[in-house]
């Protein structure tokens, strides 16, 4: 579904990402795992399209989609749930959803709330509460949300239990499952490398830039030496 060769991106002429390559099957949870700083971010805002490569290619179903807006993208099923959630805090729960269903139809957005509803059980009782009362978790639930129901056929996660008490954490990577059993393809950054490498069918280790192993989740969290090496924790 997604495939990305050779991507290189720059702050001014400092490269935060180098020569990164990587694919996504469809049906696939693929991890990006590694230290602060290492490019993982850049890597995602990149193939969103809120960032320009200055080399490389970025194939999503097949169509090259290098450097197009994020607008595009998501129109052609891409989006991206982005760091810190970023929802719109003055506004309520079912009005930022409203808001991630403006590419559909009246019909299907209706039938998109119903699921949100029935999925995030947590956001339902604060359905015409102001997001900016919502906890921590709850928020991120919502920035979750808001991103399905544009209907993406790939949806790229950015440290989405990043702040979160660890019972909240548990709660992120449960609906991560959830999602995984139901077939939706998704890519996720995560700080918490133990729990994404269990979860994940895939996963790459960013570091200083470049992509410095890959391989099956599983197998990755066998490596005790990995965590020491390559992601410093």
């Amino acid at each position: 579904m997604l495939e990305v060769t050779g991507l290189t991106t720059k702050y001014g002429a400092i490269a935060a990402l180098r020569d990164a390559t990587l694919t996504v099957g469809s049906g696939e949870v693929v991890g990006l795992i590694g230290p602060n700083g290492a490019g993982k971010t850049t890597l995602l805002n990149s193939i969103a399209g809120l960032l320009k490569p200055s080399a490389g290619r970025i194939s999503f179903e097949g169509r090259d989609v290098t450097g197009h807006p994020p607008e595009r993208l998501l129109l052609s099923g891409l989006a991206l749930v982005p760091e810190h959630r970023r929802i719109f805090t003055d506004m309520t729960v079912e009005e930022n959803l409203k808001i991630g269903g403006s590419t559909q139809s009246g019909a299907n957005r209706t039938q998109d709330l119903n699921e949100m509803a029935e999925l995030f059980t947590v956001l339902r009782s604060k359905w015409n509460t102001a997001a900016g009362f919502l906890s921590g978790g709850e928020a991120q639930q919502l920035a979750i949300a808001r991103a399905l129901m544009s209907r993406p056929r790939l949806l790229m996660m950015d440290e989405p239990s990043l702040g979160l008490a660890p019972i909240l954490v548990d709660a992120v990577f449960e609906l991560i499952d959830s999602l995984r059993q139901q077939g939706r393809t998704l890519l996720v950054v995560e700080q918490n490398a133990t729990r994404m490498l269990e979860i994940a069918d895939r996963a790459y280790v960013l570091r200083s830039g470049e992509i410095v192993a890959e391989g099956a989740g599983g197998e990755l969290g066998k490596h005790d030496d990995l965590f020491g090496t390559f992601i410093g924790g």
